[in-house]
């Protein structure tokens, strides 16, 4: 028996592929194995290839693998495309319909399966995704009841006489695909897993279930991959919490009425992607100056311009940090897990109100989107901070105003709800004195700004770095970001075998950069290599900006859409290792 196994499907957009996967995982999770998905896909509504990669183990993973046990095919460019990945012995499930044949070269079973066949005679094309659910989970030799179930849940309010009509799909494939490869493939049987209960979400999920949490009542947002699912999420469950969810016009709008609405006192976030993000640099210069919280969530894709915006990349970090015109204090953060996602998106709402500032949550499509196992969340570890938000405000002297942009040592001023008694104050975009009464003043001016930029002396999250560090002087320190480290832990073993000792940093706060902490791992490292997707070494930038050390630090970069594969990493840095040696 084997501890973990990959499985792939493929088809053309709109196929199904996206519902057999999702059946298909969720079954599995409900066995208690721990998941890790990812999501290919086209930038059409319809048509184009598209392929779902689902990892399976008994063990907790955080990144795909390099290569594949089964390959559920809709169609040739699906084999085409992917049989590559297949490992020897591998196996294809594919549609008889297309009279499917393997690459030259690949050493893997072909089971033709007439998948559309069947469920043509059950009524309707429809129904073939299900009939490759079914013949790909029996080659597994699971129990078809545990997939029924799922099937159930998927289909239930649809009625019975569906579901039925699926679960008879789901035996027909697995049946067929039984009997013509007799019986379930030994080498695929997965070891049994622990049973226990585990999460299994989007990192978008994640956000939204954080933002709930944090006290967010308010969400104005316009649709983009990959953020859109954070919105999709909130319109479901806020209206519960008598919350309300806005799809503006545009992101211009989305980001003003967010700031609106902190400003009145209700926990507001937005959501989009780098091209939203663009758009809302002037208004996030607002927040900034008149100090004004706000949580917004950038989703990373590729770019510029459209780009490739269903595809990974983490492009948007010295944007995010220096986009805005002027100087404002912001706070940057860059969850790199589905638990981060969740516990972060409640810390960055915390962050806003504290500093009084902007805090952007920076993801990437492959965090956003790829639905992974996750631990139990922790609802006893959910604080609020309302920061220095003053619930009732000292009477005012005669013709005065109240000072919301009161000078203090750490910057932060005491700030009131509009409406409350004696918190009477003016707001503008201008520059302003401490009433808020627009100011010119050379003086006030800067003060003012000593002011505002004071705050970032102070910012500290809690883990602003996730450390991994088995050695004190490591051959190689590998630094990361968002969705990369799980991958990354798996070159590392590899380099591990061939006696380079490694360390794994992942940087969770971009802004303001936490050097101090960074530091002590680059000093103790022989060589330094950052991984990141993206053509610059944007990360790279920010670290020899922070922290020095430049001559020992090189990048591993990928541009290309896809994700890295552990195989990728270790020959990367095993490269860069003997270059260095030498």
């Amino acid at each position: 028996m084997i501890s973990q196994l990959s499985w792939k499907i493929g088809g053309q957009q709109g196929e199904g592929v996206e519902s057999t996967d999702r059946i298909f995982s969720t079954a599995l999770n409900r066995l208690g194995y721990y998941l890790y998905g990812y999501r290919h896909f086209s930038s059409r509504i319809k048509g184009g290839h598209t392929n779902n990669k689902i990892r399976i183990s008994t063990k907790p993973i955080r990144g795909i693998s390099d290569d594949l046990d089964i390959l559920v095919a809709f169609d040739q460019e699906t084999i085409d495309l992917n049989a590559h990945e297949l490992r020897a012995n591998g196996v294809v499930v594919a549609d008889a319909k297309f009279n499917p044949t393997m690459p030259e070269g690949i050493q893997a079973r072909l089971f033709p399966v007439p998948i559309t066949a069947i469920a043509e005679e059950l009524g309707t094309s429809l129904f073939k995704n299900m009939v490759a659910s079914g013949a790909s989970w029996a080659l597994l030799g699971l129990p078809l009841e545990v997939f029924n179930k799922a099937v159930e849940e998927e289909f239930g309010r649809k009625g019975p006489a569906v579901v039925e009509k699926n679960v008879e799909a789901v035996r027909r494939g697995a049946e067929f695909v039984l009997e013509l490869a007799g019986g379930p493939i030994p080498e695929f049987q997965l070891e049994p897993a622990d049973g226990k209960q585990k999460l299994f979400m989007i990192g978008n999920d994640a956000i939204g279930l954080g933002a709930v949490a944090a006290g967010c009542r308010f969400m104005p947002a316009y649709p983009i991959t990959p953020a859109s699912e954070v919105m999709e999420y909130l319109i479901k469950v806020l209206p519960k919490f008598g919350g309300t969810v806005i799809q503006t016009e545009d992101e211009i709008a989305a980001i003003t009425m967010a700031i609106g609405a902190n400003y009145g006192g209700v926990r507001a976030l937005t959501a989009s992607a780098g091209p939203g993000l663009s758009l809302m640099m002037e208004a996030i210069g607002l927040a900034g100056m008149t100090e004004t919280p706000v949580v917004i969530v950038d989703t990373q894709r590729g770019g510029p311009s459209t780009g490739l915006p269903t595809k990974i990349e983490q492009s948007d970090v010295l944007a995010m940090i220096y986009g805005t015109h002027g100087e404002i204090p912001k706070i940057v953060l860059a969850p790199s897990s589905i638990e981060d996602c969740f516990y972060d998106t409640i810390e960055a709402f915390n962050l806003a109100e504290k500093w009084q500032c902007p805090v952007i949550l920076l993801t990437d499509l492959q965090l956003s989107l790829g639905k992974q196992s996750s631990e139990l969340l922790d609802f006893k570890q959910v604080v609020i901070d309302r920061g220095a938000l003053v619930t009732e405000a000292p009477p005012l002297e005669e013709n005065k105003l109240f000072k919301r942009y009161e000078f203090t040592e750490n910057g932060v001023s005491p700030r009131v709800i509009p409406g409350m008694k004696n918190g009477l104050h003016h707001v503008t975009g201008v520059e302003h004195d401490q009433d808020g009464r627009p100011s010119e003043s050379p003086v006030n001016r800067q003060k003012m700004m000593d002011k505002r930029m004071e705050k970032m002396k102070h910012i500290k999250i809690r883990n602003p770095i996730l450390v991994d560090a088995k050695h004190d002087n490591p051959d190689l320190l590998i630094i990361n970001m968002s969705s990369t480290g799980g991958t990354i832990d798996e070159g590392r073993g590899r380099l591990e075998k061939d006696g380079i000792k490694t360390n794994r940093a992942t940087v969770r706060q971009l802004h303001p950069f936490p050097t101090e902490e960074l530091k002590p791992y680059m000093d103790k490292a022989k060589q330094v290599v950052v991984v990141e997707y993206n053509a610059t070494g944007q990360l790279t930038q920010l670290i020899k900006l922070n922290v020095g050390q430049a001559d020992k630090i090189r990048s591993v970069l990928k541009y290309n859409g896809n994700p890295f594969l552990p195989s990728e990493i270790y020959k990367e840095c095993k490269e860069l290792t003997l270059v260095w040696q030498h």
